[in-house]
């Protein structure tokens, strides 16, 4: 008789099966498609790839369901087939398991590393929907798979728990750092895992036997559950189109033994793993005989790491004053300038040398604004740090940039000096001056912010400890020219909850929505930067209202900018503007300029209206 999934593992060490995905793949199924689907057009090829792995030695099967959830499915146009597929995938791989074989069904992370913005209720939807399907086949448990931070994995694990009391395996998906995406140890994560009802943890993907092998010694001595090790075949190399992965099925049968040892129940193959790799395994498995699973340990405190603003303590260390510092004491204004549209820069700098000496506090450069392309803002801030001495304050889109690219040009920045920056989402590509271009989005604005903190915190986005701490503040943008105000401010509230150090804001063109602003956003514990930016023209005005996202002017200003040109419309526009900064002043000491067409004179202007106002007086290296 078969005994229960716990009892099997307990007794001996299982052997799992190999990589469905890029086996798939090998067999001809292109990349890009749902191979979730195959589980409905073409069972019979499904069915085939998992009989090949139980005749290859294979004890224990994950169903072709790892992407099989509402939003990796409604890429396809699937999503209304959700529970159609994963009941599909535990019937084939029960077929193809046969009465002796173990069947888990796959649920993998939907995040994917990304930390896409799904809120916790969606997850939770979307993970119910799938293990509650999967629950009405014969299944013996579930693997949760793939996953990079705790926060996700263990959400996924408590919806299990309450669906059922079913056998739950919690997989990571790390690299030597061995931490997770969010900064934990691994001890600490699985320590909170088992807390909560996972049977067993473990690691897959992402890297190959070492990288699995270096995360494991990390929690020797540290474990009281099983341990379930998938890794890949080494790291994918792409030849002639193809993707192959390095790693020999002997070498796997090496290093089954190696992890046998180290405490694994449970050990099979992920991306670039064939049956051949699970007959080693299998081969180097037989008649292996495990040490008893450990005893409980006491229970220990998990540390938690709290991140520490720098906007508090960079002054107080002697350091030069951030812009959260200056703020704090008086007014203070940041003043954008535009990146050149071509390789002519000279403009661009007797700008930033202008408003210098007109007594900017800092310089701001947007990151490609309207997805138009632009001249490197980190290229330009160095310059303009080196040359006049003026803070760059640089912002950066979630548009352009990867994951990887993310990191790196937030090290580089870091390398620089350049410690202000602001994130935002980014206009997407296709509205900008290259409609062809790929938007990439892999980050969220919340979640740039929340990175940035941890290079803060001295850990890299991978969860890798770093050899020093960035000195980053951090900016988020907020948008007050809303139907609903209050919508938008819990969308602010939730950018300081994700570690925002101020805020600037979209320019604002009513003095009353200035007052409301104020009102509102009298509870925030940062300060705020109030967006001001001169009208150049009637035309301009028109524009900016009907068709620049986020910009809203009132039907007062309208009517005073309407058939204006030239002197005439920049003079009125400036006019305009210090009623506003009027208003903006009485109520915030941050205050944010935007330079309209390179016209840094106006900005001069405006910026000698605030002085004079807050009797400022500017020392004689401004001038």
């Amino acid at each position: 008789m078969k005994l229960d999934l716990r009892s099997a593992w307990a007794a001996k060490v299982l052997v799992g099966d190999g990589a469905m995905g890029t086996f798939l793949y090998q067999k001809g199924f292109p990349v890009g498609i749902s191979y979730e689907e195959l589980n409905l057009t073409s069972p019979e090829v499904i069915e085939e790839v998992h009989r090949s792995y139980i005749e290859a030695g294979a004890e224990l099967l994950e169903s072709n369901t790892y992407s099989a959830n509402y939003d990796k499915l409604s890429k396809f146009g699937l999503e209304s087939k959700v529970e159609e597929i994963n009941r599909a995938g535990i019937r084939i791989a029960r077929k193809a398991a046969g009465s002796t074989g173990y069947v888990v069904g796959a649920v993998g992370s939907i995040r994917a590393g990304k930390r896409a913005s799904l809120s916790a209720s969606e997850l939770k939807k979307y993970f119910g929907q799938q293990i509650g399907a999967m629950l009405e086949e014969d299944v013996d448990g579930i693997l949760l798979e793939t996953f990079y931070d705790l926060e996700e994995l263990h959400l996924a694990l408590r919806t299990a728990r309450k669906l059922s009391n079913l056998p739950v395996i919690c997989q990571f998906a790390v690299d030597e750092t061995a931490m997770t995406m969010d900064g934990l140890t691994l001890p600490e994560a699985f320590r909170i895992l088992e807390d909560d009802g996972a049977d067993v943890i473990g690691f897959n993907c992402r890297t190959g036997p070492i990288g699995i092998k270096r995360a494991l010694r990390t929690l020797q001595g540290k474990l009281t559950l099983p341990v379930s090790v998938y890794p890949n075949a080494g790291m994918a190399d792409y030849v002639d189109g193809h993707y192959k992965y390095g790693a020999s099925p002997e070498y796997f049968g090496e290093m089954a033994s190696t992890f046998a040892d180290m405490g694994c129940r449970i050990i099979g193959g992920c991306c670039g793993t064939t049956p051949q790799h699970i007959a080693e395994i299998s081969a180097a498995l037989t008649g292996y005989e495990p040490l008893p699973l450990p005893e409980p340990l006491p229970r220990e405190k998990i540390s938690v790491r709290i991140q520490e603003s720098l906007a508090e303590d960079s002054f107080a260390d002697g350091g030069e004053p951030t812009l959260i510092d200056l703020v704090k004491e008086r007014h203070t204004v940041i003043v954008e300038l535009d990146p050149p549209r071509d390789l002519d820069i000279s403009k661009f700098m007797k700008g930033a040398e202008a408003l210098r000496r007109a007594g900017a506090d800092a310089l701001t450069l947007a990151d490609n604004s309207l997805a138009v392309t632009r001249m490197c803002n980190m290229a330009l801030g160095s310059l303009v740090q080196q040359k006049t001495g003026l803070r760059p304050l640089v912002h950066i889109a979630c548009r352009d940039r990867n994951l990887i690219g993310t990191q790196s040009h937030l090290m580089g920045l870091d390398a620089l000096r350049i410690d202000h920056v602001l994130a935002v989402t980014g206009d997407p590509a296709r509205f900008g001056d290259l409609p062809g271009s790929s938007s990439v989005y892999d980050l969220t604005s919340f979640e740039i912010i929340r990175m940035i903190k941890q290079l803060n915190d001295g850990i890299a986005f991978s969860g890798k400890a770093l050899k020093q701490k960035a000195k980053f503040v951090t900016g988020a943008a907020f948008n007050p020219n809303v139907k609903h105000l209050g919508k938008a401010i819990e969308r602010l509230e939730k950018k300081i909850a994700f570690g925002a150090d101020y805020i600037m804001t979209q320019p604002v063109y009513d003095k009353e929505l200035i007052h409301t602003i104020a009102n509102s956003t009298a509870h925030l514990n940062i300060p705020i930067f109030i967006g001001i930016m001169p009208l150049a023209s009637g035309r301009n005005a028109e524009y900016l209202h009907n068709e620049v996202p986020g910009i809203q002017l009132s039907e007062e200003v309208r009517s005073r900018m309407k058939g204006l040109e030239g002197e005439a419309g920049r003079a009125e526009g400036v006019a305009i503007a210090k009623e506003l900064l009027d208003a903006a002043t009485e109520r915030f000491n941050g205050i944010y300029l935007m330079t309209p067409f390179m016209f840094y004179d106006m900005s001069v202007q405006l910026m000698e209206h605030v002085w004079a106002k807050s009797g400022r007086q500017l020392s004689p290296l401004f001038r």
